[in-house]
């Protein structure tokens, strides 16, 4: 089943709220669902261990030693697998790398994020000189202005990267209340009360559609993760 990180050496870059919106809205829609939570700080852990109803699948055990069998463990158990790594480029993040089927490298709409990224495409590239094969990967823009709203760098960033030949998600998670919430209710966005938290419906429209283009995205790419 299909194994899913999030990759940037940037801390903060939004890599457990990008894995979280996806995941949550796999699960609400059925699927089965385990997230392995490889970030120090542990904050999809923390999340999990809250009130919310979804039948999501938290692993906290991932280390440098054990990440390739956790993967290949978990995917033989759920129909998709996300692994949340740590904010520095290390041989765990990189051992992850090579066993899932999609890296998303999470951005903010700046010149720093945007050089970050570039490190996150770096530690992919070389992955895939290491083993010989090649992995897939898609920048994933997070926390920018909805439409019409667009700044101006975020669209000259976008640019820029196309104008590479580096692949880049068109759908971007926006900058929501709504995303702060979930970690801070330790729920899912639908699980959101939308009268006291701003932006809920349109949040949840947001991670839909990111949701789908990213399964769009696995559908269009061979499988073929390392043993």
């Amino acid at each position: 089943m299909p194994v899913i990180c999030a990759a940037n050496p940037k801390g903060g870059a939004g890599k457990s709220t990008m894995l979280l919106a996806i995941a949550a809205c796999l699960s609400h829609q059925g699927a089965s669902v385990i997230i392995i939570d490889a970030d120090p700080n542990k904050p999809i852990t923390d999340w999990r261990s809250g009130r919310s109803a979804l039948p999501i699948d938290v692993r906290s055990d991932a280390t440098e030693a054990n990440i390739r069998d956790l993967i290949n463990e978990t995917a033989s158990k759920a129909q998709f697998v996300f692994v949340d790594l740590e904010g520095t480029a290390s041989r765990l993040t990189s051992r992850a790398i090579i066993r899932s089927d999609l890296t998303l490298i999470p951005l903010a709409g700046s010149a720093l994020d945007a050089q970050q990224a570039a490190r996150a495409v770096s530690l992919v590239k070389e992955s895939e000189a290491d083993i010989g094969k090649r992995l897939h990967f898609a920048l994933a823009f997070n926390r920018t202005s909805p439409a019409p709203f667009v700044r101006r760098i975020e669209r000259e960033i976008g640019q820029q990267m196309r104008k590479s030949n580096l692949p880049v998600l068109e759908a971007h998670l926006h900058r929501r209340e709504a995303y702060n919430a979930m970690f801070m209710e330790r729920l899912a966005l639908h699980e959101l009360n939308p009268s006291a938290i701003n932006g809920v419906p349109a949040a949840i429209e947001n991670a839909m559609q990111l949701t789908g283009e990213v399964l769009e995205l696995l559908q269009s790419l061979p499988r073929e993760r390392a043993a």
